[in-house]
């Protein structure tokens, strides 16, 4: 079941790439492109997180893929799609080698889980200074959430294993592996996209 829903939200986000105008996204005021992106995550992340009833958990879901499909929309026309395939197929790769860890290694992933949010937390910290007070990105920023977002699949899958297989756990670890996997996608593609 968890198969289906992450396969719903990448088709979600491919019908979004194929419709949506990049430009129409880009013309909107960033402020309140980023206000909404943010408030409608978070929305989606309490629904999913908080509520026991699957259908509450979808809609939370849906909360998170839409505004993560913008930014994909985003970031995927800048590049070649041929380098955006790549970036698909490389993603998918990592992200079965860290399923698998994850099987293998659950207990390994439950350790380290703090050491991820801490590690993620300090790299936004960082990004955040650079861009906005340094005017400057590091390529090494993106290799080091990439790893983190490697990390945190393997978790997810670990956790998703671990908890009752019910409905509502579904579509709330499918949530999880989706948002780890959208965002470790759009740091491989602009790794991959750097080395062109």
């Amino acid at each position: 079941m968890i198969g289906l829903v992450l396969l719903y939200g990448f088709g979600v986000n491919y019908i979004m790439v194929q419709t949506i105008d990049p430009q129409v996204i880009a013309g909107i005021n960033q402020w309140v492109f980023f206000g909404g992106y943010f408030a409608s995550c978070l929305a989606g992340i309490y629904l999913f997180n908080t509520s026991s009833n699957p259908l509450v958990s979808f809609v939370g879901y849906n909360l998170v893929v839409v505004p993560f499909g913008l930014i994909v929309n985003l970031v995927v026309h800048q590049y070649d799609p041929e380098l955006v395939q790549a970036a698909i197929r490389v993603t998918a790769l990592v992200t079965m080698l860290m399923m698998t860890l994850g099987s293998i290694f659950p207990s390994f992933f439950e350790k380290i889980v703090g050491a991820l949010t801490l590690a993620l937390l300090a790299v936004i910290v960082v990004e955040v200074v650079e861009i906005f007070i340094f005017g400057i990105h590091h390529g090494v920023i993106d290799w080091i959430v990439a790893g983190i977002f490697c990390g945190y699949i393997g978790y997810d899958w670990a956790r998703a294993n671990k908890i009752p297989y019910t409905l509502d756990n579904a579509v709330d670890s499918a949530a999880a592996l989706y948002m780890d996997i959208i965002n470790l996608f759009l740091r491989i593609l602009r790794i991959m996209g750097r080395k062109k």
